[in-house]
C-alpha cells in the first residue's frame, strides 16, 4: 500500500506539471496567510492594550476574542469593498474595451464584406478575361491554320512562277537561237547576193553575156559557177526556214 509521502509527492508532481508557473499557488497562499497573520497580530496587540477598563480591571478572554474577530471582519469587509471597487473599475475598463473591440469587429466585418464583394467582382472579371482569352486562342488557331494554307499556296505559286520563268527563258533562248540563225542566214544571203552581183558584173564584163530577167530558158545561158552558187544558197536558205 502506498504511503502518504508517496501520495503527497505524486500530487506535488502533478501540480508542477499542470501549472504554468511552478509553486505559484503555494506562494499565493503563503502571502495571504502572512498578511492575515500580521493583521491578527496587530489587532491582538491593539486589543490587549485596550483590554483594561477605566477601573484597571482586565477584560475577559471571550471579549478579546470577539473584538479580534470584529476587527478582522471589519478588515475583511474593507478589503472586500476595495476588491469590489477594483473589480468594478476593471469591469468598466473591460466594458469599454469590449465596446472598442466590438466596434473593431464591426469595422472588420464591413471590410470583410467589401473585400468579399470586390472578390466576387474580380472573379466575374476573371471569368470574362478567361472567356476572352479562350475566344482569342480559337481565333489565333484559326488564323494559324489559314496562315499555313496561305504559306502552302504561296510556296506553290512560287514553284509555278519559277517553272513559268524557266519555260519562258527556254522559249526566249530558243527564239533567240532561231533569230540568230535567221540573221546569220540573212547575212549569208546578203553576202551571197552581193557576191552574185559582183560575179554577174564580172561575167558581163568578160564574156558580154546578156542576162534575161523574165525567163531562165532562152537565148542565153548563165555561167555554171553562178548557177551552182545560187542553188547552194537557196538550199541553205530552205533548210534554215524548215528548221
Amino acid at each position: 500500500m502506498r504511503s502518504w509521502k508517496n501520495h503527497v509527492r505524486g500530487e506535488l508532481q502533478q501540480r508542477d506539471q499542470t501549472e504554468k508557473l511552478p509553486f505559484i499557488g503555494v506562494f499565493t497562499s503563503l502571502s495571504r496567510m502572512e498578511e492575515r497573520f500580521d493583521f491578527r497580530k496587530t489587532c491582538l496587540d491593539d486589543v490587549q492594550s485596550k483590554s483594561l477598563d477605566r477601573g484597571g480591571r482586565e477584560v475577559g478572554k471571550d471579549t478579546r476574542l470577539l473584538q479580534l474577530q470584529l476587527r478582522e471582519s471589519e478588515h475583511l469587509a474593507e478589503k472586500l469593498s476595495q476588491t469590489v471597487s477594483d473589480l468594478t473599475t476593471v469591469l468598466y475598463l473591460k466594458e469599454a474595451e469590449l465596446q472598442y473591440w466590438q466596434s473593431r469587429v464591426s469595422h472588420f466585418r464591413q471590410e470583410a464584406l467589401s473585400l468579399a464583394k470586390g472578390s466576387n467582382n474580380m472573379k466575374a472579371t476573371l471569368s470574362e478575361f478567361e472567356y476572352t482569352v479562350e475566344c482569342q486562342s480559337k481565333e489565333l488557331a484559326a488564323l494559324r491554320t489559314e496562315q499555313k494554307g496561305i504559306n502552302q499556296a504561296l510556296e506553290q505559286a512560287c514553284r509555278e512562277k519559277e517553272e513559268l520563268l524557266r519555260r519562258w527563258m527556254e522559249e526566249k533562248r530558243e527564239e533567240a537561237d532561231r533569230l540568230n540563225k535567221y540573221n546569220a542566214a540573212q547575212e549569208r544571203w546578203q553576202r551571197f547576193a552581193k557576191q552574185l552581183k559582183k560575179d554577174l558584173h564580172n561575167a558581163r564584163t568578160k564574156e558580154f553575156v546578156p542576162i534575161l530577167t523574165s525567163s531562165w530558158c532562152g537565148e542565153a545561158e548563165m555561167p555554171t559557177s553562178v548557177i551552182q552558187r545560187i542553188n547552194n544558197t537557196y538550199r541553205g536558205h530552205s533548210e534554215h526556214n524548215h528548221v
